[in-house]
């Protein structure tokens, strides 16, 4: 039977691409929706097409002032996990130290930590510290809980370096710096921009840590839950298509890179 043994042969490829197909399900609903114009509050039922919420994708009012305090918290956020989360994850795999077992064990909390439990008690650290929550209350949070992913990511590529790359870069009269720039820091490079490309999806998305902390300072994700409850612009699905295209495009853009370096190298 030539069409059983050919499913047989592809079975894993067919059983890939449904799952694919199923997790980018709600993505394409998403952007058949932008291009949606309701006849009520809700864009849930599809009426008619039209161009008018992507050629106006502020025109709802504080929309695009979420989305800018949800960028800058995202960006801040991912650098400053990434640079603290790089640093930690070298110091857990390169020294001994007293208590480095108890640290990485540490280091997972915040990752099978429910979120709400995260949130209440960020929540009470700041309002016993006299903290007044908003953008700042929010940056540390996202710190917090992104610092984990970013140690996590960058210590499993730290921990498959070979250690002889940089004992010949020493025996070639390299510094430490220069050993640093030059054979460490491109070798860790893939893992370090995993963790920051993770950190910043995470952080834009969070809403529970956020509405804990938030004060009266509204992100977009919080302003997609106000808005849920009473009626939902097309612009949403907008901004929701533009972060989709722009994350897949990376993807590409680094998938071309990767190929073109390793046609060089052969």
């Amino acid at each position: 039977m030539p069409f059983v043994n050919w499913l047989k042969k592809h079975l894993v490829v067919i059983a890939g691409l449904v799952t694919l197909g199923y997790l980018l399900l709600p993505n394409v609903i998403v952007t058949v929706f932008s291009f949606n114009k309701p006849k009520g509050r809700f864009n849930y039922e599809w009426q008619q097409f039209s161009l008018n919420a992507w050629k106006q994708p502020c025109g709802v009012a504080d929309m695009c002032g979420s989305l800018s305090i949800s960028l800058r918290i995202a960006a801040l956020a991912t650098i400053g996990a990434t640079l603290l989360g790089t640093m930690i994850a070298f110091a857990l795999v390169r020294y001994r130290f007293r208590a480095r077992g108890a640290v990485n064990s540490l280091i997972f909390l915040p990752m099978a930590m429910p979120e709400v439990v995260m949130a209440a008690s960020l929540l009470t650290l700041f309002l016993n510290m006299g903290a007044q929550l908003g953008f700042y209350t929010i940056l540390i949070a996202h710190i917090m809980f992104c610092l984990s992913f970013v140690v996590t990511a960058v210590k499993a590529r730290v921990m498959s370096m070979d250690p002889r790359l940089e004992e010949a870069a020493r025996d070639l009269y390299a510094g430490p710096v220069q050993t640093f720039v030059r054979v460490t820091l491109p070798i860790a490079a893939p893992g370090i921009a995993a963790g920051a490309l993770l950190s910043f999806a995470l952080s834009f998305d969070d809403f529970i840590i956020t509405n804990f902390n938030a004060g009266s300072t509204v992100t977009f994700p919080m302003f997609v839950w106000g808005s849920a409850q009473r009626g939902t612009p097309v612009q949403i699905n907008v901004i929701g298509t533009a972060m989709f295209l722009v994350a897949v495009l990376l993807v590409l853009v680094s998938m071309l890179v990767n190929n073109r370096r390793n046609r060089q190298k052969a």
